[in-house]
């Protein structure tokens, strides 16, 4: 029998006892509070039972970037030439400034990089895994890229480099490519196995021209049309239009699953790889977890197949292990959670503050200060910041939403590199005593943002003048020290019952605002009315203090909406977390979301200064699409 036989004949179901036993435990701790996880429940209990434990240890993790070229670059397919391969790979593991070793940082993943079939001389290479099976694939437009043999060959290493993972500790895996027109070797493996058009599968990859996407799509077709590969055969599909890469991240995925350990997809071609790991094992769909929804246009169509949900929306249009690294990032804040519900002393450590039973009111002069006074961001910070971020070794805007947070905390900042350390707070309004599980999850997630909690409690008898000068001066105290604020709020009522009663009474049915902004307080629900006005004195005020302010559940985004309209110079020191970049449907309250909103902002922080530059690591500019001109060597 040989190696994937063995390995196949492995993979059994989940363990669905582990499953139920985590549900049972949130189920006791959390039922009570109305505090709904989401996605982050189902998200632990798939853990539990791919991985056969309830104990929510933080797992070892390994991120697996794999190595190849494709014959089919040859026709022209990408925006970068093929020696970019090579040079990347070079990157990884000399100069240390991808994208994967940056977001490898972030995660706390341990880098691995695999030769698996580049075009060039790799002996040199510090650290390389050799693995290479041929100097590139053949090209697919022409007749089959592999043969069967090479294509078994390119998924046993990946089993191999899974057990050898497993036997170092990890369990959880966030495999990566590298190849150069390995977007086209993928969309020919999703047009076969999701029954899709040329058109429909192939996106612009390496953000290629309108006259290069057309070229693309053709080649697509011409593969296809040469190759018939049969979609019922996975080795089929892989030998005849796949890569060495993406069967070697098709083999991880099987390794994994058959030691029982867990997969982060990233985006477009590690897609591609779980679909031929799936046609080769239908249960594999069972060991992953999506990432994000990539800017691939047919990313939703793989993951719809696999049954798989995105749980980001970043805009991205890159592989290696990028989305994947971020999305781990929820698994280790969802255990982190589990273990803080069951630790007694957790939610200890806040700092409290008590609104005063009388102060001063504030004056029409006050409010047009805040309102009319919103200093602006430095756009010579920014332009250098999108500047450096245009040439870091990647296709240019193929980061979305990291870039777009980066340039704004670098204008907000007047730092167009701002570090890696930036100080961060939580600012929490209560009304009301915090319960201890909502206490448990606050300090959770706030220790995995590391932000230092600050519950600010409210009086609801005293005017709302008074709550929004009670919000200003506690989010000033805290915004001097730290450029990234998450606010949110707490009380008697469920974060859902709170955001339903403001969402009725201050938007139309389609959402719409309904009130005019300076309107709106008036038209709060009396028993929400102190909460939204300190709310909306600490968002000004701390906008108005130059820090990043971080929102956190839907009644924080309702107020934001408001609070953008009355001031419009706030936008851009906003960073609206869910849904706007978060698709978790969780209301937990409290700063939950806020808080995996300041590590998406680590994200960025990583990107911009772990990243090296196409001059400092010697890697090939776009020739093509927008990055031709603006990447300089």
């Amino acid at each position: 029998m040989s190696l994937l036989e063995e390995t196949l004949v492995r993979i059994e179901p989940p363990d669905e006892a582990a499953a139920a036993a985590i549900e049972r435990r949130l189920a006791a701790r959390l039922e009570s509070g109305g505090l709904e996880l989401g996605e982050l429940r189902i998200l632990l209990t798939k853990y539990a039972a791919i991985t056969r434990t309830a104990e929510g240890e933080t797992p070892g993790k390994c991120t697996i970037i794999c190595c190849a070229d494709h014959g089919v670059a040859a026709m022209k397919v990408s925006a970068y030439p093929p020696s970019t391969t090579v040079q990347m790979t070079e990157n990884y593991l000399i100069s240390q400034g991808g994208v994967a070793n940056a977001l490898a940082n972030f995660a706390g993943a341990e880098l691995l990089v695999v030769d698996m079939g580049i075009a060039a001389p790799t002996e040199n290479i510090p650290g390389l895994i050799r693995r290479k099976i041929a100097p590139g694939t053949n090209n697919c437009a022409a007749g089959p890229a592999m043969s069967r043999e090479q294509a078994i060959r390119a998924v046993e290493t990946g089993i191999e480099l899974a057990a050898k993972c497993v036997e170092a500790g990890c369990r959880c895996f966030l495999p990566g490519e590298m190849g150069i027109a390995n977007t086209t070797s993928s969309a020919c493996v999703v047009a076969c196995l999701c029954g899709l058009t040329p058109e429909r599968a192939t996106g612009r990859g390496t953000n290629i021209s309108d006259d290069r996407l057309r070229v693309k799509i053709e080649v697509v077709r011409q593969a296809l049309a040469v190759n018939q590969p049969d979609p019922t055969d996975g080795l089929d599909v892989l030998g005849k239009v796949g890569g060495f890469e993406i069967g070697c991240i098709a083999g991880i995925i099987l390794g994994a699953a058959a030691h029982h350990g867990f997969v982060v997809l990233d985006g477009f071609n590690t897609g591609a790889a779980a679909l031929i790991a799936q046609v080769l094992c239908p249960l594999i769909p069972h060991y992953l977890m999506g990432s994000h929804l990539a800017a691939e246009p047919a990313h939703g169509v793989i993951l719809e197949k696999l049954g798989l949900r995105p749980y980001m929306d970043m805009q991205f249009r890159l592989g290696e292990a990028t989305g994947s690294s971020i999305a781990v990032n929820l698994l280790d804040a969802a255990l982190l959670m589990q273990r803080s519900l069951e630790d007694p002393a957790a939610g200890e450590g806040f700092f409290h503050e008590v609104m005063p039973p009388k102060t001063l009111p504030l004056t029409d002069k006050t409010f047009d200060f805040y309102l009319k006074t919103f200093p602006s961001l430095s756009a010579p910070a920014m332009e250098a910041c999108q500047l450096r971020i245009d040439n870091l070794t990647k296709p240019i805007y193929s980061l979305g939403y990291l870039e777009q947070i980066a340039t704004e905390l670098a204008g907000i900042m007047d730092d167009e590199r701002p570090p890696l350390d930036a100080a961060r707070g939580l600012l929490v309004f209560a009304d009301a005593e915090m319960s201890m599980a909502q206490q448990q999850l606050t300090a959770a997630f706030a220790k995995h943002a590391g932000a230092e909690v600050t519950i600010a409690r409210l009086r609801r008898d005293r005017p709302l003048t008074e709550a929004f000068g009670f919000g200003r001066s506690m989010a000033e105290s805290i915004s001097f020290a730290s450029p990234l604020l998450a606010v949110a709020l707490s009380g008697k009522e469920s974060a859902t019952e709170r955001a339903t009663a403001l969402r009725q009474a201050l938007l139309d049915e389609d959402g719409a605002l309904r009130f005019p902004a300076e309107d709106f307080l008036a038209n709060v629900p009396e028993k929400y009315q102190t909460s939204v006005a300190a709310l909306l004195g600490a968002i000004i005020a701390g906008a108005h203090n130059r820090s990043l302010i971080v929102l956190d559940d839907e009644a924080t985004e309702i107020v934001t909406r408001y609070a953008e309209v009355l001031c419009p110079g706030l936008k851009p020191y906003v960073l609206h977390t869910q849904p706007g970049l978060l698709r978790l449907r969780m209301t937990a309250g409290g700063g939950c979301i806020a808080c995996l909103g300041i590590k998406i902002v680590d994200a960025a922080l990583h990107m911009l200064n772990d990243m090296k530059t196409f001059a400092e690591a010697g890697v090939s500019v776009a020739n093509d699409g927008p990055g031709a001109g603006r990447q300089v060597e």
